[in-house]
């Protein structure tokens, strides 16, 4: 008799135990970094078998992404009425540029993203590309109200306040914090953004 397949027999990974086994992977992720990371790693801090992992990940580069994006939180555009507003309210916070936890996990699979090809497509296109969309969209409607330059590329500048983050913690080694972030919107990204002599904001340099 054939025995029936092993999904059949062994139920599938969900729920609440699918999220141990994320955040086991993140926790391996941020001690070890990902060119070290293996399964067996993982499934050793999940108190999971290899087999386990594989029957609902089929490399290191899916588990990973999907880790990833597990702590990523949900990806809504802010509406706040301004650019300045949304922009602070996107990068600032749980999540954002201001939260260690996420630009701990980006600077674990920093140097994975050059040098493993599977990994880097999936981390593009599941965690990157869709943050860059909604970063993106906030330009565009900032452009539909009037409040930017109607020839502003915006794929251009959309990347632009998370790259001087990101560059400011990972290779200058200081803190990002609400402050920064608000002074590089006030003094870089609005002033790019407006028409002349508009501010596109309140003006001011506080974060709140």
């Amino acid at each position: 008799m054939t025995p029936p397949p092993v999904d059949q027999v062994r139920p599938r990974i969900e729920g609440d135990r699918e999220q141990q086994i994320l955040d086991a992977a993140l926790a391996v992720l941020v001690e070890v970094g990902y060119d070290r990371l293996t399964m067996d790693a993982v499934a050793t801090a999940a108190r999971a078998s290899k087999a386990t992992l594989y029957r609902r990940w089929n490399s290191k580069a899916a588990l990973v992404s999907e880790a990833l994006v597990s702590r990523r939180g949900p990806l809504q555009t802010p509406d706040t009425g301004s650019l300045r507003g949304d922009l602070v309210a996107m990068f600032c916070g749980p999540h954002g540029m201001t939260d260690g936890s996420q630009t701990a996990m980006l600077a674990a699979v920093l140097t994975a993203v050059t040098r493993d090809e599977e990994f880097a497509t999936e981390f593009r296109a599941r965690f990157l590309e869709p943050k860059l969309a909604l970063a993106t969209a906030v330009f565009r409607r900032a452009q539909e109200r009037g409040e930017v330059r109607a020839d502003l590329d915006t794929d251009l500048i959309a990347p632009l306040l998370p790259s001087v983050a990101i560059h400011r913690h990972l290779m200058v080694g200081l803190p990002v914090d609400e402050e920064f972030i608000a002074r590089v919107v006030d003094e870089v990204v609005l002033p790019l953004a407006c028409p002349a002599g508009a501010t596109g904001s309140t003006g001011s340099t506080d974060p709140r």
